[in-house]
């Protein structure tokens, strides 16, 4: 989950001999061109390459939680299942090895933020294109209600048993398996949007201390999204028990969409007064606006946040000498 790697700054290396026929003139990398690709595909996946990933490590990141949720809950049925498959330590590990996953699989590539909250986080305070942000946002919608329709899909049967039937569908039942939705009773709506907030904030000051270079104990790149799957980790074992901590827009609406297509009804957006608004989508992206500033102004000294930006030379103050003799420092 960090910034999109600069293209300009990658040299144009010989075109790969598999794209190549015997007889065909190989571009050096000292040519203006760049490598010829080898079919109409091949220029459209080039293109597009950035939200292709954010589309499949959104997906991976549903699959794996949604797919979590419903192992757990569903085998708790024994119509389901002889036994239960699975408790809340389980599928908080299941949304954590999803999104270390969906990181490593896009990250080289987009960035893997996985999130429009953290792609916002990078654009507002640091040095992403706001050209990239409608985008990246459209494919992590995407990716996240693909993968819960696959997750729907495969425990589609599961779902009738445990809901007693396949005309049935309610959100107590098994839509709070996909989308999440605060406690009924006992809450308060300030305490459940704070809860949002937090988590959201200290999943970005999590990434952004992990992809900071100015860290001498952050992890070299590929072990990125190792640290990123124990920060959600965490955050889901300490800070999920009141809203099922989606701190992530496209998480929640993907799901929520999905669930809304296939006959759980408007009841998915109208939840407690458009709880989904408030809380995982505004909620969600706030925290992160506050984490990133936070960590930017008491931490982060890299040139690419706006903190950090030049205004002007500035005069450093001259330290204060405390003489031995006792006398007033100069």
């Amino acid at each position: 989950m960090s910034q999109a790697p600069d293209k300009s700054a990658q040299p144009t290396y010989e075109a790969s001999s598999a794209y190549s026929p015997v007889n065909e003139t190989i571009l050096r990398a000292d040519q203006t061109e760049g490598p010829q690709l080898p079919n109409r595909w091949a220029e459209i996946r080039e293109s597009l390459r950035e939200p292709f990933a954010e589309f499949l490590g959104t997906m991976i990141l549903i699959i794996f939680g949604c797919g979590g949720n419903c192992q757990v809950v569903l085998s708790s049925k024994t119509a389901v299942a002889s036994s239960p498959k699975g408790d809340f330590l389980s599928l908080n590990f299941g949304w954590a090895l999803g999104l270390g996953i969906g990181v490593w699989v896009s990250g080289g590539i987009s960035g893997g933020h996985l999130n429009p909250a953290v792609t916002l986080a990078f654009a507002s305070l640091r040095d992403f294109p706001w050209k990239k942000v409608p985008i990246y946002f459209i494919a992590q919608l995407l990716g996240a209600i693909c993968g819960a329709g696959i997750v729907y899909a495969n425990y589609y049967h599961a779902i009738n048993v445990y809901e007693g039937g396949s005309g049935i569908r309610t959100i107590s039942g098994t839509g709070d398996l996909f989308a999440t939705y605060a406690f009924r009773e006992g809450t308060v709506s300030n305490a459940v949007y704070f809860w949002q907030f937090l988590g959201a904030a200290m999943l970005i000051i999590g990434i952004l201390a992990a992809t900071d270079k100015g860290n001498k104990v952050a992890p070299s790149p590929g072990l990125i999204p190792l640290v990123i799957c124990f920060t959600f980790l965490g955050i889901g074992i300490t800070l999920g028990m009141e809203t099922g901590y989606a701190i992530n827009p496209a998480r929640d609406l993907g799901p929520r969409i999905l669930t809304a297509m296939v006959g759980y009804g408007k009841e998915v957006f109208n939840f407690r007064n458009q709880y989904w608004l408030w809380c995982p989508f505004i909620g969600s992206i706030l925290g992160m606006q506050f984490g990133a500033l936070a960590y930017d102004l008491l931490i982060y000294t890299g040139s690419d946040s706006v903190i950090n930006k030049s205004t002007g030379p500035v005069s450093r103050p001259r330290p204060l000498s405390y003489p031995s003799n006792g006398s007033e420092a100069v």
